[in-house]
């Protein structure tokens, strides 16, 4: 599966309490048809969006089903989940879509698994007069609140598109990190980090973007603040906006487990040897 990793290189510390964010786009059926196999998870939460094409998926516990166009899926693994994710393109070969790790205090690592899908009908999208367009997929924007509820990390996640030319000024709380990762368009973001192209070997082509504007596949961290400002570029803007409560804690990760010490790491992969990751309740 090629796909594009905007962070999740080791440092947890920038973006705690998510741990990962992936951007899988592709045109090409060879390079995604592969998908994620058969593997397992322990000490997360993963978010799933779905721009194009599908996404069917399957786990140990019996779960199935299939993520279209505009659907999400937050998934938390808890004390463990072996699971699937198969993308298929659409009727044009294309295949674009995100996930996200969001990471479990300590105090629910262990908690059990469990799934929450969210049809794209189901996600309520906020149209304001200057055409700035918002899905709500979790938290709360303009007066809706997003389908997604219970996550450990209380994150809010917006998809927000804003007409070419406009300037546009966005509320985050103080207490979060939060950042933007654009992928249509172009922008130049006030009281930000400078523009971060996404850290791969398998980057492709970036998108059209002017001096000190962010474009195609790049991700943007902001400092605690109470807002965050935008000035679309001649395309518009397009770009999730994300923010979450830190929680401060130690983190032991390898792959797809995230613990909180060496040894429960070390107690999870034996387990995995010994048949005895998935916890029977």
């Amino acid at each position: 599966m090629h796909l594009h990793r905007a962070f999740g290189f080791g440092n947890t510390t920038d973006f705690d309490p998510f741990l990962l964010l992936d951007d899988f786009r592709n045109d090409n059926p060879d390079d995604y048809l592969a998908g994620f196999p058969w593997h397992p998870h322990r000490g997360i939460e993963t978010i799933t969006y779905v721009l194009a094409g599908t996404v069917d998926h399957g786990d140990s516990l019996g779960n199935k089903g299939s993520l279209g166009a505009g659907d999400v899926q937050w998934m938390t693994a808890g004390s463990g989940i072996l699971h699937q994710e198969m993308p298929q393109g659409d009727s044009r070969g294309r295949m674009h879509g995100f996930q996200l790790w969001a990471n479990l205090p300590a105090s629910l690592k262990m908690t059990d698994p469990r799934y929450q899908d969210v049809s794209a009908r189901d996600i309520p999208e906020v149209v304001e007069d200057d055409g700035t367009a918002v899905r709500v997929v979790c938290g709360s924007f303009g007066g809706k609140t997003g389908p997604v509820e219970g996550v450990a990390a209380d994150p809010r996640y917006l998809d927000v598109s804003i007409p070419a030319g406009r300037r546009k000024t966005l509320a985050v709380e103080t207490t979060r990190h939060a950042f933007a990762y654009v992928f249509a368009g172009s922008g130049t973001f006030r009281d930000s980090s400078p523009p971060r192209p996404v850290q791969t070997d398998l980057m492709g082509r970036a998108g059209t973007a002017g001096p000190g504007e962010s474009g195609n596949r790049t991700l943007i961290l902001f400092d605690r603040g109470d807002e965050i400002t935008v000035q679309a570029g001649d395309e518009g803007v397009r770009f999730l906006l994300v923010s979450g409560k830190p929680l401060e804690e130690p983190v032991a990760w390898y792959g797809p487990i995230a613990m909180n010490t060496e040894e429960q790491l070390r107690q999870a992969f034996a387990e995995l040897r010994q048949g005895t990751f998935i916890k029977r309740r």
